[in-house]
Parts: C-alpha cells; structure tokens; sequence
C-alpha cells in the first residue's frame, strides 16, 4: 500500500516551506519517525520525520522547490499492517507525528507516468545540513566536492574550501559579472519585515558613546567564575541586562503600536530579541521572560538560544512575540549602526564595537574601553525625551556596572 506525505502545518502563520534536501532515496527503506527531509520556513530549518514505515516508492518534490502547506512530498510503500493514519497526520516539523494512528482505506495508485519509468535518483553525498545549504547557495554539486568529514562526509568547509578553489560553478546568469540569488527562506521574511518597519513606523536613532572599562573588567571577572564556564559571557550579555533594568524606569520602550485599534500597547514582560547572523540570513530569537532571569541565567539563555539559531533548528515559535531587540554590529568591528525596528516592537539596541581608544578619565587622558550604543525607536510609541533617557540609563549601567548590580 503506499502513502503520500504532505508538508504538514508549519504553524506560526507560516505556509510555505523549501524542501532543502531529501535524506532518502527511491528503494530506500525507512522507518517511523525517521528523518526524510530538511525543509526551510521563513523561520527556521527543521527537519521532517516519516509518519510511515515501508519502502520510498517516489519523491514528489525536487530539492529547492518551494511549496505551501498540504503539498504531498513523498510516497511510501507500507506494509498494510502497520499503515498509518487515514487523515493528515499532525505532524509539527521538527517535533515528528503524534503517538496514536488509525489505518485508512487504501488509495488506488496512479496509471504508471513516464516518470515511473524515469531511471533512479543518483546517489546522494553524505553531508551536513550546513554543508548542503552551503552548497545550494554557491550553486556546487556535492558529489564533487572531496568530504573530510566522519566516513568521508562533507562538511561546510570541504564546501567553502571547494567554493574558493578553481572548481567550476554553475552559471549564475546571463554575464559572470553579476549573481542572481533567489530570494527565499529567511532572506525573503527579512525584506518582507524589514520593507513593513521602514515604511510604517517613524524611525528615529540615537547614540551615546561610553567609556565601558569597568563592564569590561566585571567580565573577565565573570568569566573566571565556576558557575559561567561555557557560556557567553560577552559585552552583550551586559548590555541585554543593562536594558532590561534601564526597562523597569522607561516602559514605553518595550510597546507596540496597535493600528486597528489606535493604541499603544506597554507589555508588562520582557521578551528579548537577540539578532544573530547564520549561514541562512539573519534571525532574531527570543529569549522569554527576560525580566526574571538573573544575569547567569541570561548569559546560559543567550548562549543556548544563539546557538539553537545557527543551527537553524530554532523551533518557529521562538521568533515571534518580542517586545524589543538588541544587535551587536561590534563582533563584525563596526563602532555603530542604525537598526531597524523589528515589526511589533517600538525599539531596538545596537552595540557597537569594545575597543581600546584615548579618553578623558579623571580629568586624564587614558587609554580605556570605550563602545558606541544607538537606539532606533518609533516615534509613534516614543518621544525624543524617552528614547534619550532609556539610552542614557543603559549607558550608565555599561559605565559603572555597580548601578547595574544595586539593581538585581
């Protein structure tokens, strides 16, 4: 008896996905739950289980095809014994079919196509994920690209290793000046998101620059303690709870502006944006309920939660809902920049470089650590006078972080 597998309910609002790339081939034989396919949402890269046992009679779908919700993916021959639900079966990706199953009536097959007569899918490399996103988004066939991975595998430097060697490339286009790129996955909800903020809320930005010698000292003490081995202890991990604290006086940062109701809306819980850059684009998790975490507990949040994004196994459901959001443009060497607004948010942070620059300390010149924050606000939600006085308490705490601390 064979199955079809739809892409299931992607949740979030979400109704499309990208089939990245298929972890089986005709003639295979899989088992429940096992993992068939990667597919790429506007959110996240997950993986999709098989709610079937049996044998790949066909894949439906060609990897990089894009396809909403409901699509069949792929047909399994089954064992009548152990067929499986009649119905769609409530698969959340990433998290596999439910437990229960019900058997369903047998579908009669199709009339044989030429393409049930087409010759085998090749064989397909082994690789990680990373290496065959890597791969599709330089146009390099994997089977060509030398694997130093476990068993020969290829990883995504073998990839980029191959990319930067004099191997041959598909044609990107018409001229080899130029590259054309698809816009999809979260490239494609970036634009949309960044597009709807620049064009209906009123942008202002801000900075201060900070002398941060003392926060600089207070992580390396940090960073000499038992209880924060392994994780992120970094200036941003500062920074997150500088504003989160700087919050509890200056509310009307973390609010949202409600159109159809002609409201502003002051959330009285912090969930934290962090922006994270991956190999897929850029990507803001959330961490939740970010006014109760103690700073330990928010640097093993930020770390856990950074890391969950590149993979880019982050469940969707992690990037909606924030109430403000902080970027750190400084690992990249830049002073500072202008950040845009995440949509249902009024503000976000930018954290510029740490850097070693001449100051004037007690009346001196110093050499001292200085950085450079800005803040983007809606000027619908937020005033001038606010947006000023939350980035100037931030900047503070960052100073002298004893103010920071007095405030736990």
């Amino acid at each position: 008896m064979a199955q079809e597998f739809r892409l299931p309910d992607l949740g979030e609002g979400l109704t499309e996905a990208e089939l990245v790339s298929w972890s089986v081939e005709v003639g295979q034989s899989v088992e429940l739950n096992q993992v068939i396919a990667e597919v790429e949402t506007a959110k996240a890269l997950v993986e999709l289980p098989s709610p079937y046992a049996g044998v790949v009679e066909e894949l439906l779908i060609p990897a990089g095809a894009t396809v909403p919700v409901g699509t069949p993916l792929i047909r399994i021959a089954t064992d009548s014994a152990s067929d499986t639900p009649p119905t769609r079966t409530p698969v959340l990706v990433g998290y596999g079919p439910e437990a229960a199953a019900q058997s369903r009536r047998a579908r009669p097959r199709a009339a044989a196509t030429p393409e049930d007569t087409a010759p085998p899918e090749p064989v397909r490399p082994d690789a990680s994920p990373a290496a065959r996103l890597a791969a599709r988004e330089r146009g390099i066939d994997l089977t060509v690209v030398p694997g130093t991975g476990p068993s020969g595998a290829v990883t995504r430097h073998d990839v980029e290793e191959y990319a930067g060697s004099a191997a041959p490339r598909v044609a990107a286009g018409p001229s080899e000046r130029e590259t054309r790129t698809p816009v999809r996955g979260v490239r494609k909800q970036t634009a949309a998101a960044m597009v709807r903020s620049a064009f209906t809320a009123p942008h202002v930005t801000e900075f201060v620059t900070v002398d941060v010698t003392r926060s600089v000292e207070l992580l390396e003490r940090l960073r000499g303690r038992r209880e924060f081995e392994g994780l992120s202890v970094t200036p941003l991990s500062i920074a997150a709870k500088a504003m989160i604290v700087a919050l509890r006086e200056h509310p009307d940062l973390n609010a949202s502006w409600d159109e159809e109701h002609q409201e502003i809306v002051t959330k009285h819980y912090v969930d934290l944006g962090i922006a994270v850059a991956t190999p897929r684009g850029l990507v803001v998790p959330h961490v939740r309920e970010a006014q109760s975490l103690s700073l330990l507990e928010l640097c093993r949040a930020i770390t856990e939660l950074t890391a969950i994004a590149r993979s880019g196994k982050a469940d969707p459901a992690q990037f909606t809902g924030g109430t403000i959001s902080l970027t750190n443009v400084g690992v990249f060497g830049v002073d500072t920049g202008t950040p845009i607004i995440n949509p249902g948010e009024s503000a976000i942070v930018c954290l510029g470089s740490v850097s070693q620059r001449p100051w004037v300390h007690e009346g001196e010149l110093a050499v001292r650590w200085v950085t450079t924050l800005s803040v983007s606000f809606d000027h619908r939600v937020v005033d001038g006078e606010q947006g000023s006085k939350f980035l100037s308490s931030v900047a503070a705490m960052l100073h002298d972080p004893v103010a920071l601390l007095a405030q736990l």
